[in-house]
């Protein structure tokens, strides 16, 4: 269509319109028509209460009835986390907990992997289990008429696991497979050479690894599951449909008789850097280049943390966050770049990554860098401090709005010893931090001797690298300077 023709047929479109129409000003929006909603006013954050009560063999029990639904999520946890991983042996609690759900001893007869599977789905649901700092979880909602049973399923899991010798070599060799990807990937070899640069010698700097896992053998996860899996050192939580006599009488019935003293628990070591303020891991071929900075955070009992996971949003809580704005969107050098706070009982790590291409690496380095200075140079603006800290309460709230995220929420309290009516005080914490506190606490966290970068790529080489540059074929994730 000519030009000409377009603007013929356009003002044929426009015969029979009122000029009044044609000039009159544009009439306001109607929010929830033709407009978003105007917003509600903020409810306020409910947390049920939670009743407490500790069985005759040393276990935790937290219930935290919820009405509305008839369903109940049911989780139970033990203090078998990686960080009780021997030194040599890293990934050991997370095959144990692999092994949980592939195999179960019920009576004088073994029960296998597919059947116990056959029967969370009867029960309506799934039986997950995971691995993570200081604790091993099994985790299921059910209806309220089924959690007898899911009960007896999940204590069965959890108590006597056949830990069979060939479901150990089967999730061995899962493992394997899924680590030599993971090694692949520029960005998971960053964010382990970081852990391990940043933390040194001990359990948090560890990473499971191919030679890590070959080092370990099923009677050496009996064994763990022997020492460690004790009801002195477990919690079991149930949120939802269920009142807490009701939940009494089920613990009791399914890991009442469960037996076994609480053991120690390892002591860790502060943060220990002896790698190299940056590392270059040189991974020939490589499409893009993983880039990693770690900067020193709160301990989980430290005063300041929640200054810290403000501090942490404004940097890289969402798309709008200072790392996020100035490497992707002011500069478009990264589909996306973030980070957060990790605290444990030893201290604490605050992680940025990213991925970009090769060439830009070093320079998103020193973006990232710059970032974390300036935190402690200026203070942040009030409003964009608000809605870094509406992203964390937001998260916080959508967490409690299911049984499954209420029950982990109130699991991650008791298991940080902290008391669980502080769960209600979060939002108020989080509201209450100042832009001068989160500018103190980046001065005094965040100095630049303080910073440690890895980058891991096939980054174009130059005379400032010198003594930082480590071929993928020397990187040793077991030794705290990354290579022997």
């Amino acid at each position: 269509m000519t030009a000409g023709a377009f603007g013929l047929q356009r003002r044929r479109l426009l015969i029979g319109v009122p000029a009044a129409v044609l000039g009159a000003p544009l009439r306001a929006a109607t929010p929830g028509v033709d407009a978003p909603p105007e917003p509600g006013a903020p409810r306020p954050i409910v947390i049920p209460p939670i009743r407490q009560e500790r069985l005759a063999n040393g276990l935790t029990l937290l219930v935290v009835p919820r009405g509305g639904l008839p369903l109940v999520t049911a989780a139970l946890y033990v203090r078998a986390g990686r960080e009780v991983d021997p030194d040599d042996r890293a990934g050991l609690a997370i095959l144990t907990g692999t092994l949980l759900t592939k195999g179960t001893r019920r009576g004088d007869r073994d029960v296998p992997a597919p059947q116990i599977a056959r029967e969370a789905e009867r029960l309506g649901g799934s039986l997950d289990a995971s691995t993570s700092w200081r604790v091993t979880s099994l985790q299921t909602t059910v209806t309220t008429p089924r959690l007898d049973a899911a009960l007896a399923l999940l204590a069965e899991c959890m108590r006597t696991p056949t830990l069979a010798a060939e479901e150990f070599e089967r999730a061995r060799t899962q493992a394997l497979d899924s680590l030599r990807l993971t090694l692949a990937n520029p960005g998971d070899v960053a964010s382990m050479a970081a852990r391990r640069a940043f933390w040194g010698a001990g359990p948090y700097g560890a990473s499971m690894t191919p030679a890590s896992l070959q080092r370990i053998t099923p009677a050496q996860v009996q064994a763990f599951h022997r020492q460690r899996y004790r009801p002195a050192q477990a919690l079991l939580v149930l949120v939802g449909d269920v009142e807490p006599e009701r939940g009494l009488e089920l613990a009791r019935t399914h890991v009442g008789s469960w037996s076994g003293d609480a053991v120690d628990q390892p002591v860790v070591p502060p943060p220990q850097s002896r790698a190299a303020p940056t590392v270059i891991v040189e991974m020939a071929g490589a499409g893009q280049s993983g880039v990693v900075v770690t900067a020193p955070f709160s301990s989980m009992a430290a005063p300041d943390r929640r200054i810290g996971e403000v501090a942490a949003a404004l940097l890289g809580g969402g798309y709008s966050a200072r790392l996020n704005q100035e490497i992707r969107i002011k500069r478009g050098l990264s589909y996306g770049a973030f980070g957060g706070g990790e605290a444990q009982t030893a201290g604490g790590m605050f992680v940025a990554r990213t991925q970009t291409q090769n060439a830009t690496a070093m320079q998103v380095a020193q973006l990232m860098r710059d970032e974390l200075l300036r935190a402690g140079r200026e203070e942040a603006p009030a409003a964009e401090l608000a809605a870094r800290q509406a992203t964390l309460v937001g998260s916080f709230t959508r967490q409690l709005e299911t049984t499954g995220g209420l029950a982990d929420q109130v699991a991650s309290q008791w298991f940080q010893g902290r008391p669980l009516e502080a769960l209600g005080r979060y939002v108020d914490e989080v509201l209450a931090v100042t832009p001068a506190q989160v500018r103190e606490y980046a001065e005094r966290h965040w100095r630049a001797e303080a910073l440690r970068t890895v980058v891991a790529g096939d980054v174009p080489s130059t005379a400032a690298d010198a003594g930082r540059r480590v071929p993928i074929a020397a990187l040793d994730l077991e030794q705290p300077a990354l290579t022997r």
